[in-house]
């Protein structure tokens, strides 16, 4: 029998010394961690049961908070600035000519509204995405009368408009999660919008959904999980600190007024009190001292006056703000310096590396959210739409669609921190045969083909007038050549 209970024992010790020591503090019950009960909802129960509350807090911030409308500017100039331009890689230098320009001259008409053009409509629904989680865009073709370049126009609709609450089993496997109704394997096919803003003080629409087709519509947000359709505020981790923060700089400023003010409470003063004799009352009937330099007042006995003197701070306020907001631009995604517009703590080295972490992180925000979700899809209904009203050749369409759905997107181009150490290292890219001339263009932000055309456009037009100007390309070349002539002279020396 003790043999058995000893290998019991051994067999269970390792359990035991789990349960009393586990092997991650995290999953612990220590006096720390105690009162740390999270769920394990998915991602579209969280959204589902929080995301109208969220909204509707993320734009109060946004709306009141000048850290926070800051944020949002910063963010949408970096991720669309003038906007992300598409450049067609249609094989025929001709078609592609035409479908760049027909755009072109779409993008403004192509706002429902008629407020902006395609990229005012990439800004707007930029920020949307940031201050509500997402943005939606419908393809609403038009009638060949209403007189369009292309028979296409697009419609923002805010998230409000597809209601979390609508959650619903269908049949032949189909649901609706969050208003965003999907297939047995989980591919969105529809999105249940309302006709108008449910908040909409002339909502005429009523609270009856509409089945909107996913291919009409184009949905932008960032997905944090799989199994994903709603967004969430990019404000979500940071609101309540931001609220805080206003309030307490509230009381900050409300403690310096008191403190510049001379404030006076008298205790157990009386109307017959000598500080206020002959003076006159405000209007509740309550005496206004008149005090002037070098008065001598008498109280009664018993009598005694303080002055307020709020206590200071100190120095701790500043560097006490500029932590807390360093922790909101870090949740936010951006720099400490774009939130505040505070330099004074930065060098040319620190904003250099901050920059380019930033930029890494927005290249990737702008070619897999704005792009992928937004641009392309935009620029495959402008072709349809296009095809359909006898603007392109249809037949090409349907023979071989891919050279016109094929398209390169371009968002502006960084500014440059050192104009001339980057110029330079480009140069040197380039002669060392690591980029090409083509590269180094679309880093501008600008079409090689385009570039190329305007200089060989300007070198005609110089030679048509008789101005005689030696090419970039042979000066350079003159030059590599009188440098390995003295280098080849000193080496016969």
């Amino acid at each position: 029998m003790s043999l058995a209970r000893n290998l019991v024992r051994r067999a269970i010790a390792p359990i035991v010394r789990w349960a009393a020591t586990p092997a991650y503090d995290a999953a612990s019950q220590s006096r720390r961690v105690r009162g740390w009960e999270p769920g394990n909802d998915s991602v579209m129960a969280l959204v589902a049961g929080a995301g109208d509350d969220l909204r509707r807090k993320s734009r109060d911030v946004i709306r009141r908070n000048p850290w926070a409308g800051n944020a949002v500017d910063a963010f949408v100039a970096n991720a669309i600035g003038t906007g992300i331009t598409p450049a067609s890689k249609h094989p025929d230098r001709e078609t592609r000519k035409m479908l760049e320009s027909l755009f072109l001259r779409w993008t403004d008409e192509c706002d429902a509204a008629g407020l902006t053009d395609f990229y005012g409509l990439q800004s707007l629904a930029c920020r949307e995405m940031f201050e509500a989680g997402e943005a939606f865009v419908r393809f609403r073709p038009r009638r060949a009368s209403d007189g369009l370049t292309v028979p296409l126009q697009l419609q923002l609709v805010e998230s409000e408009q597809v209601p979390t609450s609508k959650n619903e089993s269908l049949a032949g496997g189909f649901k609706i999660r969050a208003g965003v109704e999907t297939d047995p394997i989980g591919r969105r096919v529809a999105y249940h919008m309302y006709r108008e803003h449910p908040g909409d003080i002339l909502n005429t629409g009523g609270f009856e959904t509409t089945r909107v087709p996913a291919d009409q519509v184009a949905h932008l947000f960032r997905p944090l999980r799989f199994g994903q359709y709603r967004g969430q505020p990019w404000m979500t981790s940071v609101m309540v600190l931001l609220n805080d923060l206003e309030k307490y700089d509230g009381a900050e400023l409300i403690r310096k007024q008191i403190a510049a003010m001379m404030a006076f409470f008298i205790e157990d003063a009386d109307p017959a009190n000598p500080l206020f004799a002959n003076e006159d009352e405000d209007d509740d009937g309550v005496p206004i001292a008149g005090i002037e330099p070098g008065s001598v007042i008498t109280l009664p006995n018993g009598k005694t006056v303080k002055i307020s003197e709020p206590t200071d701070v100190g120095g701790m306020y500043v560097e006490y703000m500029r932590l807390q907001l360093r922790k909101v631009a870090a949740g936010l995604g951006i720099t400490y310096e774009q939130l505040t517009g505070d330099m004074t703590q930065v060098n040319f080295s620190s904003l250099r590396s901050a920059l380019l972490e930033y930029r890494r992180r927005m290249e990737a925000f702008q070619h897999q959210v704005v792009v992928f979700q937004l641009c392309r899809p935009v620029w495959r209904e402008f072709i349809l739409a296009a095809a359909t009203a006898g603007l392109i050749d249809i037949d090409a369409l349907a023979a071989d669609p891919r050279p016109f759905f094929d398209v390169e997107w371009r968002p502006q181009a960084w500014p440059w921190v050192d104009p001339l150490k980057d110029i330079a290292a480009e140069i040197t890219a380039r002669k060392e045969l690591l980029k090409s001339d083509s590269e180094i263009i679309r880093s501008t932000g600008r079409d090689p083909e385009t570039v190329f055309e305007e200089i060989a456009a300007d070198q005609q037009r110089q030679r048509d007038l008789g101005i005689e100007k030696e090419s970039h390309t042979a000066s350079a070349t003159a030059q590599d050549a009188n440098s390995n002539g003295s280098d080849q002279n000193a080496g016969n020396q």
